[in-house]
């Protein structure tokens, strides 16, 4: 499918799919959400200074960037999974703004090594961060007890309500250690009783810039 660059109402970019009408970010702030999902309400959720994260849906790579720059900041230790079957295009990586946008341009090539280093290889990106790309469907992961916070941030319901079963959703509660935690910025009803179905207990947050709500799912 066809894909191409647009800026958010924050200014930062993000990758727009013409034929769903569906973004990999809000286009309301591909930053903001980020933050507001993925760095407030589920990294620093997490009181522990060792997490392991695993996100599903790797994609343009700025969750995971923003992870390692608050890694930097409060003395975290990140072991990083990012699941994505259809990594991007070294032409649209050049064309994302995150770097500039988060004043790290400091971090610039570290930012480039997110996408140039090679998948299913654990690579040290700094002392305090490590990334595994895996190149695999959401389906086929079968990971247990292993990850401290997951990262949905699979294409919506809308698009691809496939990703957004109990089937998914018991594989990530499998995925999670005890009081491990999955923060998305889905808030539909039926994901919500999903989430429930396979045991998580799960509260409804205020939403990022342009959304009313978000989802917390904890294993109990």
């Amino acid at each position: 499918m066809k894909r191409e660059i647009i800026k958010t109402s924050d200014g930062s970019t993000t990758i727009h799919i013409p034929e769903w009408n569906e973004q990999y970010h809000s286009i309301h702030g591909a930053i903001q959400e980020a933050n507001h999902v993925y760095i407030n309400n589920g990294l620093k959720y997490k009181s522990s200074n060792e997490i392991a994260v695993l996100e599903i849906g790797f994609g343009t790579g700025l969750n995971s960037f923003m992870t390692l720059l608050a890694a930097q900041n409060k003395e975290l230790l990140i072991e990083y999974v990012g699941v994505e079957a259809y990594p991007i295009l070294e032409e649209e990586l050049l064309k994302l703004n995150y770097v500039a946008e988060l004043g790290a341009t400091q971090f610039a090539k570290i930012f480039e090594s997110f996408h140039s280093c090679s998948w299913e290889e654990k690579h040290q990106i700094t002392p305090s961060f490590s990334l595994l790309k895996r190149k695999q469907f959401f389906h086929e992961i079968d990971d247990k007890n292993k990850f401290d916070i997951i990262f949905f941030d699979a294409f919506g319901a809308r698009v691809q309500p496939e990703l957004w079963t109990e089937e998914i959703f018991l594989k990530m509660f499998l995925a999670l250690k005890s009081e491990g935690v999955l923060v998305t910025y889905a808030a539909k009803g039926s994901v919500r009783r999903a989430m429930q179905s396979v045991g998580f207990r799960v509260e409804r947050l205020p939403g990022p810039p342009g959304k009313r709500e978000m989802l917390r799912a904890v294993k109990m």
